[in-house]
């Protein structure tokens, strides 16, 4: 517990991970989106990295889930859960209740951002707000927003997409798409389920994303085989397999031609003058799937537009949330 007292906080929510930012302490605490409860009782047995590690080790009467899905709250009482564990976490039970900022797609329906403000006030705080991910994304990357100059960022995160150009502090265009991290790791498990006749979990399928997955054919050439262990479906028995990079790239070629499509489209919708200065200044990835190899230079290919990667671009969104808290006195007069 790290006890600031009360402080405003910012919540990246994200699908994957869940980020805390305090005002005036940074980012504070980086935690998976997973909660752990006993399905008999009801009763949570665990939050964050530890309930994670439980997933596809649980016994029957424990479950481990994901709450939240493709950015949006899928199951509403565990998300509320997670968040109080994670507020009280931050900043102590005994202190007052913050004023919190959480991010949303921006593609997110009205009822869909209600359940995000409503579950956040639920658990403990006085009051919640919401920031769309791309625009965070941009504060938290340094653009400069607040500029008669467009900028675009690209936010790939655990369950969504989001695409946006900005200008003079406020989103000229974007789209979302649920097509992300997670997508990706489905993907690839489906593919050597499909070509290999082997069942592999969650974990492994992310791991393999990581160790060897690239964005490009070409690039995968490079890199070197791993091997893996799962079910063999004709067996039933455990078997290890070794798995290239080509494999890898091959399985998420679809989910990384939605995301290109998205972007391209998003440019289409651009005016002249923003697509002018998205030119010269370029695209900017943040969130954890610009870390993909060779995405940048896909992306590129795709569009004819420099693209670059955030500085640590799996904090950005949760330093835009917590960068907009400064303008929250606005927020409160709405």
């Amino acid at each position: 517990m790290f006890g600031f007292g009360t402080k405003n906080i910012g919540i990246d929510l994200g699908t994957a991970n869940t980020n805390v930012y305090v005002d005036g302490k940074q980012i504070v605490l980086r935690e998976p989106s997973v909660v752990a409860k006993n399905t008999k009782t009801g009763e949570i047995v665990s939050v964050g990295t530890e309930a994670r590690d439980m997933i596809g080790r649980t016994p029957a009467s424990i479950a481990a889930i994901r709450p939240m899905k493709d950015g949006v709250i899928a199951d509403y009482d565990t998300t509320v859960a997670m968040l109080k564990y994670y507020i009280n976490k931050t900043i102590g039970k005994s202190a007052g209740k913050p004023y919190v900022m959480v991010c949303v797609p921006s593609g997110i329906t009205a009822v869909e951002k209600r359940a995000v403000i409503d579950a956040t006030r639920v658990a403990g705080a006085r009051d919640a707000y919401v920031i769309e991910e791309p625009f965070a994304a941009a504060i938290g990357a340094g653009l400069p927003i607040m500029d008669p100059t467009g900028s675009m960022v690209v936010d790939i995160g655990g369950g969504t997409t989001d695409v946006a150009t900005i200008s003079l502090g406020g989103i000229v265009s974007s789209r979302s798409v649920r097509v992300a991290g997670d997508k990706l790791n489905d993907a690839i498990s489906t593919y050597i389920r499909k070509h290999y006749n082997l069942l592999i979990g969650e974990r492994t399928a992310e791991k393999l994303k990581w160790d060897i997955g690239s964005a490009s054919l070409e690039g995968a050439k490079d890199i070197e085989s791993v091997t893996i262990r799962g079910r063999y479906l004709l067996t039933g028995l455990p078997k290890s397999v070794e798995i290239s990079a080509e494999d890898v790239a091959h399985a998420i070629e679809e989910p990384i031609q939605e995301i290109i499509s998205t972007v391209k489209e998003t440019l289409e919708e651009t005016s002249p003058e923003i697509s002018a200065d998205v030119i010269d200044h370029g695209i900017v990835l943040t969130g954890g799937g610009a870390l993909l190899k060779n995405l940048p230079q896909v992306i590129s290919d795709a569009t004819k537009v420099p693209v670059s990667i955030a500085k640590d671009p799996l904090d950005c969104v949760a330093i835009g949330t917590g960068e907009s808290l400064k303008s929250i006195d606005v927020m409160k007069k709405k």
